[in-house]
């Protein structure tokens, strides 16, 4: 069954889904600068627009554009800037 998430008063919202790679989430975010936290390892890819990341650790922001992919690690937060509305996949392990 597909579950729908929203966050940050509606500005990210995603659909959650499980199949024979694991479980995923698609979604949208819209212009803003945003915080999440990890409960597993989360591999995010940019389907459309831009992510400016700052991952936990990194001294710098850097982008990523469509089809580039980040890691973040499990129990960890990391911060996003959008500059325009963007999609995504996330993929859990």
């Amino acid at each position: 069954m597909l579950s729908i998430n929203e966050y940050f008063e509606g500005k990210v919202k995603s659909i959650a889904l499980s199949n024979t790679l694991g479980k995923s989430t698609v979604g949208v975010m819209d212009i803003g600068e945003y915080e999440f936290g990890t409960s597993t390892v989360e591999y995010m890819t940019v389907i459309s627009g831009t992510l400016i990341v700052k991952l936990p650790g990194a001294a710098d922001w850097r982008s990523y554009g469509p089809n580039e992919t980040f890691i973040v690690a499990a129990n960890e937060k990391f911060q996003l800037k959008v500059k325009e509305q963007t999609a995504y996949l996330c993929r859990y392990e």
